[in-house]
């Protein structure tokens, strides 16, 4: 017997045994807290994993499958021009404007394929930081000046940080670069245009069904109204191409789209029905198929099984710490108010921290900083948690720990940390 670890799990088992026998249910701020993680995680089912989740890791397995190791390196591998590597990493971001979790299936999937650590870790803090809607909603709700700021404060991070990244682990990117260097070519099995129009065809139905309804004239508001429509065009124009490029049979695709017409017609006011439908049709096809198309289905259950579990179970906690919008969790909302007031150096840094394990969907931390604002949050701390919060959160930090190992994600964690806390305390210097 190896009294060692027996040890070891005889403390793990004395420790949950104590967890259980002192849980303070009954009580009144734990019970609350329960609701209040339980009210997240549902919250997140119903609006993020089908819209976004799910179609994120089809993207990301069809990223492993379909895109060829060579392209991938050429572009974004550690031997890329960084010009070029950086500014596609960039502006992918940019383009998707997704949250902190839905970005972790496309990051894992050009991770994988051999993408740089530099431009990967440049994608996975744009993807939620540089999200354009979010910049001017802060700049109208929270003032220009911390618009701009967030706006120059997101781009300059993206690169610097993706540059500290490359820098710090070279050599771990030097042996990658030797293993793929062995792998054979390559050749394509359809051209560049078939594919890029496949990518697109995807990510357009993400954006598309997660494009937020807000009221108004204008442009982005009329694409909200028009939003399912858009939708269910480019989810034809994909049925179109699995047929006539990837090998399914048409009668699956055809079978698909008639479940999906059906069941619109049978709920019309349940848009999220119809393309839940889309999406099992989607996964039946593939799954049944040869070839390619099931090498699609098969990496993008693997993303799923991988990211998954992690994601929901961060919402959870983050949820029981923190609570939901206008909601308590464990944590008091009125210290987070008292810890963030004024612009010293800890108020700074408790903002980068809270904001970096704290989960926000898409512009919701503009409301939450309102109020903070308005408990007395400094400047600089509201920049702060601006620059962390969208681009980390507890559920994102676990699966890039999977993604990258946990020496690579605590560098990344303390990088956004540390910058963000530092960029804080400027700002709010220079706006006193």
């Amino acid at each position: 017997m190896n009294w060692r670890v027996e040890g070891r799990n005889l403390l793990l088992l004395a420790a949950l045994f104590l967890g259980c026998f002192y849980l303070p249910v009954g009580q009144a701020r734990f019970d609350s807290a329960l609701v209040e993680a339980l009210e997240l995680v549902k919250w997140y089912a119903r609006e993020h994993v089908l819209l976004c989740l799910v179609p994120a890791f089809f993207i990301a397995g069809a990223i492993s499958v379909f895109v060829s190791q060579g392209s991938v390196m050429r572009y974004l591998g550690p031997q890329a021009n960084r010009w070029l590597a950086y500014g596609v990493a960039s502006v992918s971001g940019t383009v998707l404007a997704v949250c902190s979790c839905t970005v972790l299936p496309l990051f894992a999937g050009i991770h994988r394929m051999g993408a740089g650590l530099g431009p990967a870790t440049a994608f996975l803090y744009s993807g939620p930081a540089i999200n354009v809607l979010a910049i001017v909603m802060t700049a109208r709700v929270l003032g220009l000046q911390l618009g701009v700021a967030r706006a120059v404060g997101a781009v300059v991070f993206s690169l610097v940080i993706g540059l500290l990244m490359h820098l710090i682990f070279r050599r771990d990117e030097e042996q990658r670069v030797a293993a793929a260097l062995q792998l054979p070519p390559e050749s394509p099995s359809r051209p560049l245009w078939q594919n890029a129009l496949f990518f697109f065809t995807l990510s357009a139905i993400l954006v598309s069904a997660t494009w937020s309804q807000a009221e108004g004239v204008g442009l982005w508001s009329a694409i909200g109204r028009a939003k399912w429509t858009l939708t269910s065009l480019f989810a034809a124009g994909l049925g179109l191409q699995l047929a006539l490029w990837f090998g399914i049979r048409p009668w699956k695709v055809l079978l698909a789209v008639a479940a999906v017409g059906g069941s619109a017609l049978a709920a019309p006011g349940l848009p999220l029905l119809p393309f839940s439908v889309g999406l099992l049709g989607l996964s039946v096809a593939t799954a049944s198929s040869k070839g390619e198309a099931a090498d699609w289905f098969e990496a993008s259950w693997g993303f799923t099984k991988q990211i998954m579990p992690l994601l929901l179970g961060g919402v959870f906690v983050a949820g029981l710490l923190l609570g939901r919008p206008g909601h308590e969790g464990l944590i008091p909302n009125a210290w987070v108010a008292g810890a963030v007031g004024g612009n010293s150096m800890g108020a700074n840094l408790f903002s980068a921290v809270a904001g970096a394990f704290m989960y926000f969907a898409t512009l919701t931390e503009i409301p939450i900083l309102q109020g903070l604002v308005g408990s007395g949050m400094g400047q600089g701390p509201a920049l702060a948690l601006l620059l962390a919060g969208p681009a980390l959160s507890l559920p994102s930090i676990l699966v890039i720990r999977s993604v990258l190992g946990w020496r690579k994600a605590l560098v990344y964690i303390v990088l956004v940390v540390a910058m963000s806390t530092l960029t804080g305390l400027l700002y709010g210097l220079w706006a006193a």
